[in-house]
């Protein structure tokens, strides 16, 4: 059974880069565990954001751990680049790389946990054979590429589904929940078998970002301790 405690993960997608060192302290001083780091190349995805150059800058702001989220075509050719500026957590996507099982091996090799995302359009059955040699499973909850996007219900149950491979072969592998969660279903998330929240526009666009970032730890903390 799942007993670790969920983190959450601000997206930085979400935050204002015009005052990003305020920004970053802010979600640290209420309590985030990690922060999400989006990369888009504008091929994989329809939009573009930051490369390498940008983690390395921040990563002189916290010492909270990056998951660096790369949606991009041909990622085995920027993960060095991306572990080399700070990343600690990089997870490309499955549909992204047709050697997914060597590049979840190289990533473990330079010293990042190795992270496989699917979109939502890709079976959790797609990843059987690469079980045991992933660290965090990203589940995605919209499509890719864009913040502030409608949560995709079908997501919860491929939490699951993916929880109950884990249980049995590589309980150790963390899932991950990104797009669209908020407080309204940040509690089923994690019942479902999350272990890693990531939140973008329902905190730093809240009123009060700390409460709302706070909320959500209470929240995930009792929907834990009530699926144990």
């Amino acid at each position: 059974m799942n007993v670790r405690r969920p983190k959450i993960a601000p997206s930085l997608l979400s935050a204002d880069f015009a005052a990003i060192a305020d920004q970053i302290a802010m979600v640290e001083a209420a309590g985030a565990d990690e922060l999400h780091l989006d990369t888009m190349d504008g091929r994989f995805v329809p939009n573009i954001t930051w490369g390498m150059k940008i983690v390395k800058d921040l990563r002189r702001l916290t010492a909270l751990p990056f998951d660096c989220h790369l949606m991009i075509v041909e990622p085995e050719r920027y993960v060095d680049a991306f572990r080399e500026a700070g990343a600690d957590v990089i997870t490309f996507h499955y549909e992204a790389t047709p050697h997914p099982h060597r590049l979840l091996r190289h990533l473990r090799e330079i010293g990042a946990k190795a992270g496989i995302a699917i979109n939502p359009g890709t079976p959790a059955a797609m990843l059987e054979d690469l079980i045991e040699e992933i660290d965090r499973v990203l589940v995605m909850s919209v499509n890719p590429g864009f913040g502030g996007q409608s949560f995709i219900e079908r997501a919860l149950v491929k939490v699951e589904e993916v929880r109950a491979v884990l249980e049995r072969r590589n309980p150790a592998c963390e899932i991950e929940v990104d797009g669209g969660i908020g407080l309204a279903n940040i509690e089923r998330a994690v019942r479902a078998g999350a272990d890693v929240l990531v939140a973008g526009n329902s905190v730093f666009a809240a009123g009060d970002p700390p409460a709302a970032l706070r909320e959500m730890r209470s929240r995930v903390d009792t929907a834990r301790a009530a699926s144990r």
